[in-house]
């Protein structure tokens, strides 16, 4: 079964905490419910899991994970552990399904780096350390009733479909699994299939980002960082993009996926209504996606 999300970076975005700031908690879940989505993803402003808890009764909504950001390679894993306990605590708390892990050493998401020459690599070191730390970071999911999902994200270490290929081979299949980002693949190799395709057995999340393909073509050509290219209006919500979801929600229905798909797609909500957006993107899902039969698109 699939349950439809959506992120809340699109009301508040945790990199940049001045983006959407009077947006409280109360104006986002109410607006999933007008939206017509089950449930989100949590954002770093989210309260204590009691409080969440009690916003999300109210409305009927669920969780579908968290972001953590890992730093297994600079800190060690030791200390990726502490930290992902209490993460994984806390998700347990609220009944999430996964918890999200990005390995953010050597990062630029964060830095005015341009996004689309300058990502960073692993040495075969630091990937043996990577591989190993998420193994057992994975081990502490399960034990709290979690999948760890490893999200691939531009600007990181493990962005391409090589480094995925290498982040897969090396860890275990039952403690690591994938989230599947259609908009970070897409800008990271124009090609969101083979992933699919290539991994789908691995794969247990799901963000359907969309991609404004001219405007990821001036923000490259400008040289532009993550953060600039998002604020530029480079990723959307589905349909309203260049990116095919029927293509992939076909994939995905004949190979039978369960669990989320959360809509996800940064922008500034001062330019980008949040409502609006949540909308958009749920009336593209009902008439392009859950309207139309297996291999047939709908009128």
């Amino acid at each position: 079964m699939i349950t439809w999300g959506i992120a809340p970076i699109g009301w508040r975005n945790d990199d940049i905490p001045e983006i959407g700031a009077g947006n409280t908690l109360q104006h986002l879940l109410s607006d999933i419910v007008v939206a017509g989505f089950e449930g989100t993803e949590v954002g770093g402003f989210f309260p204590a899991a009691d409080i969440l808890n009690k916003e999300l009764a109210l409305r009927q909504l669920r969780v579908a994970g968290q972001w953590f950001s890992s730093f297994i390679i600079r800190d060690g894993v030791e200390s990726a552990k502490q930290a992902f306990t209490k993460h994984c605590a806390y998700l347990q708390k609220v009944n999430a399904n996964v918890a999200v892990v990005s390995e953010q050493t050597y990062s630029i998401q964060g830095l005015t780096k341009n996004v689309f020459t300058e990502k960073p690599y692993f040495t075969a070191r630091e990937w043996e350390l990577l591989c190993e730390g998420l193994n057992q970071l994975g081990e502490i999911a399960n034990v709290h009733n979690l999948k760890l999902v490893y999200h691939h994200h531009l600007g990181t270490g493990v962005e391409t479909v090589a480094e995925i290929d290498q982040l897969m081979a090396g860890t275990d299949p039952t403690r690591v699994h994938l989230l599947y980002d259609t908009g970070h693949i897409y800008v990271a190799e124009g090609d969101y299939m083979a992933l699919l395709e290539k991994h789908f057995g691995r794969i247990a999340h799901i963000h359907f980002k969309d991609v404004r393909k001219d405007v990821m073509i001036a923000c490259e050509k400008e040289q532009l960082s993550f953060l600039q290219s998002f604020l530029k209006g480079m990723f959307t919500v589905p349909g309203d993009g260049c990116i095919d979801f029927y293509e992939v929600y076909q994939r995905l229905l004949a190979a039978e996926y369960s669990g989320w798909i959360v809509v996800e797609a940064e922008q500034d909500p001062a330019i980008a209504n949040p409502l609006e957006y949540a909308l958009m993107a749920r009336k593209y899902i009902d008439e392009n996606l859950l309207q139309a039969r297996v291999g047939e698109r709908s009128l």
